[in-house]
């Protein structure tokens, strides 16, 4: 492989990605659920109660456009909103029991979709999958 084949593979490698990052946001437990609603979810599952601006940060967005979102999972039943302990004015957006059911299924069905696919495969291309995630990871978290 030469220098000359970087774009070219850069480009092969940006299309297969972005495909297969579609196909799993389309295994979703609510398949209603935007993929920024998900992303909220997953947030306030993982690392707990956020208040709105720290989750508007944290994905990018404005305030507004997160109290949308925030406003919709409660309506659903994924989110509620709580008072914080150390200051009662403040309130932080907590992911209730039912929010977490979905990320827990979700998770689970996109791991399992793509456990098909790689059950699909021989050990050697397992493999070879496996090691480009390893550099890919490492990759990116540089």
């Amino acid at each position: 492989m030469s220098d000359e084949s970087i774009p070219t593979e850069a480009s092969d490698l940006r299309a297969a990605a972005m495909r297969l990052a579609r196909r799993i946001r389309q295994q979703r437990s609510v398949t209603t659920m935007t993929d920024a609603q998900f992303a909220v979810l997953v947030n306030l599952h993982l690392h707990g109660p956020h208040t709105l601006t720290a989750l508007a940060e944290r994905d990018g967005v404005t305030a507004p456009s997160m109290n949308r979102t925030v406003n919709c999972l409660e309506e659903l039943g994924f989110v509620t909103r709580v008072a914080a302990t150390d200051d009662r004015r403040k309130v932080r957006i907590a992911i209730t029991d039912a929010g977490s059911v979905v990320v827990r299924e979700t998770s689970e069905r996109r791991d399992n979709w793509l456990a098909q696919i790689l059950g699909r495969l021989d050990d050697a291309e397992r493999r070879t999958l496996h090691s480009a995630a390893e550099i890919i990871l490492r990759e990116v978290h540089r």
